[in-house]
């Protein structure tokens, strides 16, 4: 099976539950994982799968934990066209920056020539306050993108 990497953004955890609670089901199906919680783009794979989970911090701003990640991305402009992806964002639909994160994160990578693996996924915690819930959900229709 495949190798993915999760990527995590998260202030208070909630990204970080997220990507623990994929990787198991990714496990499950026979894929290899690993969870990169300060990702460092010197150390990440290039041509494999990513799985990023950010949360939105903020007004619209990425967590501090992913924001070296996002600016070695935005600085250096690595040619992306090896990697496959898929982007969950976490947020508040009560602010009007809701997954502005991960939908700019999204962006970013397909700027660089990565290739988008299904739909993004953005989870509103103020009506999932579990957010892996709908994680899964999404994940069952994502897997058969990854699959084919």
């Amino acid at each position: 099976m495949s190798q993915i990497t999760l990527i995590t953004g998260s202030t208070l955890g909630g990204a970080e539950y997220v990507a623990d609670h994929l990787s198991e089901l990714l496990e499950q199906e026979g894929h290899q994982t690993d969870i990169v919680n300060r990702a460092d783009l010197a150390e990440l794979p290039h041509d494999s799968t990513w799985l990023v989970v950010c949360s939105t911090h903020g007004a619209g701003e990425f967590p501090d934990n992913i924001q070296p990640f996002i600016q070695q991305l935005s600085e250096q402009k690595p040619d992306l066209s090896q990697l496959k992806y898929a982007v969950i964002g976490l947020g508040d639909s009560s602010y009007d920056t809701f997954c502005a994160a991960a939908k700019n994160l999204d962006q970013l990578l397909g700027s660089l020539g990565a290739t988008h693996l299904g739909e993004r996924l953005d989870i509103d915690v103020s009506q999932d306050p579990v957010p892996e819930d709908p994680a899964e959900n999404w994940f069952q229709e994502w897997k058969k993108c990854f699959c084919e």
